[in-house]
């Protein structure tokens, strides 16, 4: 495991973090740390020291940017220690095989993962970051939280979520941890899956596709261009660029390779993205 330690001062935060992450032994030595700081002359940014993998995280109110940077740093220590690369995006196991779904924040990847959770036979591995090891014939993928952190609207957009919602604890951003299981149960959420698909999202009106197979040429082309759908990189130079684009070409060369285009409804979209899927 990877074990990434939280200092804060701030009760909120300190409560989410034991909410949405496994607890480690309190006698294990962090790989990691988060010190965030309250300083208020200076603008919310964040400081990375990639030798001792600490981040500073300034004035910021905002848990998401905490949960983030935890599991950059996580991607960071793994990719250069065990070969293990991280993705911004969300995995389930749908009827015995692994889906990826790769994009950007606000793309609809949080949408459509449990919007396939629906589905019989489909199981949540995240819904917004998770790890991959490549082996010699197959990808293996492993969820990163407990506890997965969501948008409300989740519960205007799927209904089968809304009482689920309706108790949980919104942070500024409309955003709360919510654990799965209570509506799937907890044989619908699992700890790793092997990968055989990657849906990539976009979210782009002028193209009047929902899906479409990709070529893995075509699919890393575009996932370098748009720098792994990722932000919350630690390390961006050409050694780290090297590792990830090897990583993906290797990934995507094992997979069965689709994009979709998540402008049209909710429903239109889905329906296309689970077609594609199983």
């Amino acid at each position: 495991g990877c074990f990434i330690k939280l200092i804060t001062g701030s009760r909120v935060f300190a409560d989410v973090w034991s909410d949405n992450f496994y607890s480690s032994d309190e006698s294990k030595r962090s790989h990691g740390r988060i010190i965030t700081i309250d300083e208020p002359a200076t603008p919310p940014h964040v400081k990375y020291d990639p030798l001792t993998k600490t981040a500073f995280i300034y004035n910021f109110d905002y848990y998401g940017w905490i949960k983030s940077v935890a599991l950059a740093i996580a991607g960071d220590i793994l990719e250069d220690a065990h070969d293990i690369h991280s993705i911004h995006g969300a995995a389930l196991d749908i009827q015995g095989h692994g889906v990826a779904l790769i994009a950007p924040s606000g793309v609809g990847k949080t949408t459509h993962s449990w919007g396939l959770l629906r589905n019989a036979g489909v199981r949540l591995l995240a819904d917004d970051w998770f790890f991959v090891r490549m082996f010699e014939r197959s990808a293996l993928a492993f969820g990163s939280e407990k506890n997965c952190y969501v948008d409300a609207d989740l519960g205007r957009i799927w209904s089968e979520y809304k009482n689920m919602l309706d108790g949980a604890l919104f942070d500024k951003k409309g955003r709360a941890v919510v654990n799965a299981r209570w509506v799937v149960g907890n044989e619908g959420v699992v700890p790793l899956t092997t990968l055989k698909k990657v849906i990539l999202l976009k979210r782009d009106a002028g193209d009047n596709s929902v899906i479409r197979p990709l070529e893995s040429g075509e699919a890393i082309d575009y996932l370098v261009r748009n720098d792994f759908y990722n932000p919350h990189q630690m390390v961006r130079d050409e050694r780290k660029m090297k590792i990830r684009s090897a990583f993906f070409r290797s990934l995507l060369n094992s997979a069965e390779i689709y994009i979709a285009n998540t402008s049209r409804s909710p429903e239109e979209v889905q329906a296309q993205i689970y077609r594609a899927a199983i």
